[in-house]
Parts: C-alpha cells; structure tokens; sequence
C-alpha cells in the first residue's frame, strides 16, 4: 500500500509539474528546428550502413563536444555517446537514436536524396535512411543542444546514445544495441530507464502513439539450406532439384501461420526475403538457400513455429529426395514498454502534444533492438507522426520512395527534451 502511495504521489508531482512547459526552454526548442532540419538532410544525403557509420559518428562526435559533453566513441564500433550532468544531483536517463542506412536505391526526386553507392553482400545496390533513422539522429542532436543550454533545469544526468548498426549487424560481425551493452553503455554512470522514439510516415505529423508492455516483435533471421543432386536440365529425373524443394518448403511455411498459430493471441509472420540457387538456365543445381525472419509477439508462439517451422523444412525435403536443415539467428527480443514507466510518463506526452494526439496502438510485427536495453532496465518506446496531414497513400518504411513530412520533426524534439526532466524532477 504504501508503495502504491508513492507511486501516485509521484505521478501527482510529475502532472501537476507539467501544467505548463517553461517558456525559455519552448523558446530553445523551437529555436533549433531548422538546425535539426538542416541535420536531417545532411545525414539523409551521406547515409552509411551499419558498422559503417563512420562519417555520421564523427558528425554527432563533433557536435556533443562542441556543447561540453563529456563524449565517448567507437561504442558498439562506431556508435557515440554524450553525458551531460545537470546542475542537480538525481538518477540517469538515457536517451537513444539509431544512425544507420539501409542497402536501399533511393527513387524520389528530392534535391538531398540520397546517391551513395556501394556493394552490400555481393550486391551493387543504394544506400538511403529509408526507415527514418536520419530524423531521429537529428532530433536527439537537437535534443543535446537544448538540454545543453538548460542544465540548470536538470536534476541529474542524461546519456545521449546514438547507436549504430539497429538494422543488424553485417554478416559475421557483432553490433547494434546488443553489443553497446556488452562494452557497458549503461554503465559509469549507471542508466536508470531510457527513452526512444521512432518516426512513422504513416502516421499523421503532430500525433503520437504508443503501447505499454509488447510492442513490438521478437524477430529471428534464418537460414534454410536446402540440399538436392545436381543434374541436366533435360532429365530432372536423375536428380533432385532443390529449387522445386524450396518452393514447396516456403509454400509449407505459410501453412504454420495461417492453420497452425493462434493469431487470435498474437499476430506472427513468416517471410521468406532471398533465395540463393543454381548458375545455369538448363542446369538442375545442387542446392538452395532460403534467408528469412519470423516475427513474434509470444513467446510460446514463437517455440511453436520455430519448433515446426524445423520439422517441415526437414520432412518436405525428404519428401522429395533431399536434405534440408535450418540455422537460426536471433535478432531482437520483444520490445517491452514498461508498464509503470509508460504510465507515468503519458502526461508528458500529452502535454507536450495535446491530450488528443497521444493515441494506444495495437502491437506491431517489426522488430526493435532497443528492446535489449529494457531487458536490462525499464524503457519507453513510442511513434513520431511523420506524414503530412490527408495523405492517404504513405510510402512504407524500407523502400525505395520511402517520405517523411519533417514538420513532424519539432514535436520529436519536444518529446524527448521534456520526457527526461519530467522523470528526473519525479524521481
């Protein structure tokens, strides 16, 4: 009882201090938005994959020294980190933004598009923020230079941490929020809760949204490898063609999803992204890879296609004469709000983009690896309005027409400037 006192007494304390924002802070925020624009644009146009961030490390590397922080480099290879102590004692808050691009052509016509150029697993192909991740560099940076000039309002430390290679580490190297905690980023000092956003172009500018607990999914990368019997193109009976096996395979997996898992629990998703086979038109090959990820919301769920998703690879093949076998990979956990925190964080919210605009939304089959941070400590993550308002055909995030309306970038700012002062004057 008296812990649930505290609690309430807390979020009272927290509420009643947010009835108004403090006018010179608002001032600072909105003094930096054409800075945080020009930011956006600049990384938008010299993306970087991830572990390759080099160009955009030493980008927010310079501007956190140039506010005083103390600032730490080569995190996680190229990620960056900025501590700023307020002039008050009080707990630590971590702020977070992903910095890498995407192997993605960008195909628009904006005069800061993207034309970097560059060869990605054997591939020719683009590079471009074509989920965002350049908006949300650019708002923590804003963030930084705000809360850089207000110390005086800050009753503890805040951890700026831009994190590098969110989009998953290239094959056979570490990276991404999973090794920034390895190589102790929420340590010295040691983080108390974190924050993070993520900008969504289908979702209206000035509107955030939200869940508290599962957010979204826990994702898995595999690797089917399919084996048959190479052969002539004119006799396939004298062979055993891993590409018919792959088909059937993929065509099996759908079949978990739509008679095997109860979707009324949770969404799950199968997909199959690239498959690897063969050199020749008239040559029946030897083998196949299947590369793809699962999404999940349940942890028994995710037992249970995993667990078939084995069984049918294996005994289709068979069916058919082959072998086939599965390699897995773990990519995120579930991205969990927690429950608490959530809570007493939403007044912020609301305050700083009117109670109306701060709407619950329903779980999502992406996946996040800021969800590793909240298994260590308690996190809030949330979604940033980025499409103009009365856009009805928003380009999805990953490709290659992929907007963001960056008059949804200021809000952004607001948010995360205000979300640690709130939670470090409550706590």
């Amino acid at each position: 009882m008296k812990h649930i006192t505290t609690c309430l007494l807390a979020l009272f304390v927290l509420t009643s201090g947010q009835s108004q924002m403090d006018k010179s802070l608002l001032v600072d925020i909105e003094s930096v938005e054409q800075q945080v624009i020009d930011w956006r644009r600049y990384f938008h146009e010299n993306p970087e994959l991830s572990n390759r961030e080099f160009n955009t490390a030493k980008k927010i590397e310079e501007h956190l020294r140039s506010l005083g922080m103390e600032v730490k480099t080569g995190i996680a290879k190229t990620g960056v980190v900025g501590i700023l102590k307020g002039d008050q004692p009080g707990k630590v808050v971590g702020l977070r933004a992903d910095i890498d691009g995407l192997p993605v052509t960008e195909r628009n016509e904006l005069p800061y598009r993207s034309k970097v150029k560059t060869t990605f697993l054997d591939t020719e192909t683009g590079v471009m923020h074509a989920c965002g991740h350049d908006t949300h560099i650019a708002i923590l940076m804003g963030v930084a230079e705000v809360l850089s000039k207000n110390k005086d309002k800050i009753k503890g430390t805040i951890k700026f941490i831009f994190q590098p290679a969110e989009e998953g580490p290239p094959p056979g190297e570490e990276g991404g929020a999973k090794l920034m905690i390895k190589e102790g980023v929420l340590k010295n000092p040691d983080v108390d809760v974190i924050f993070g956003l993520h900008i969504n172009s289908a979702t209206p500018v000035g509107t955030i949204k939200y869940k508290s607990g599962g957010t979204m999914a826990a994702v898995e990368r595999f690797v089917v490898n399919v084996k048959g019997k190479q052969t002539h193109g004119s006799a396939p009976w004298t062979g055993v063609d891993p590409i018919l096996i792959s088909a059937k395979i993929i065509d099996g997996f759908q079949t978990i999803i739509s008679r095997e898992s109860p979707l009324v629990d949770e969404a799950a998703v199968i997909t199959v992204g690239k498959i690897t086979s063969g050199v020749r038109f008239n040559i029946i090959p030897e083998s196949a890879e299947l590369i793809g990820t699962v999404r999940t919301l349940d942890p028994k769920m995710r037992e249970l296609i995993m667990r078939r998703m084995n069984e049918m690879a294996r005994d289709i093949a068979r069916a058919y004469g082959g072998e086939a076998s599965i390699e897995w990979q773990n990519n995120t956990v579930v991205t969990f709000n927690d429950p608490a925190l959530t809570a007493q964080m939403l007044p912020t919210l609301q305050h700083v983009a009117g109670e109306e605009n701060v709407k619950i939304m329903k779980a999502t089959t992406g996946g996040e690896d800021f969800s590793y941070f909240q298994e260590i400590i308690p996190g809030f993550y949330f979604f940033l309005g980025g499409m103009t308002l009365g856009n009805t055909t928003p380009y999805p995030h990953h490709t290659p027409d992929f907007q963001i309306d960056e008059s949804g970038l200021l809000l952004g700012v607001k948010a995360m400037t205000q979300l640690p002062l709130d939670y470090l004057n409550a706590n």
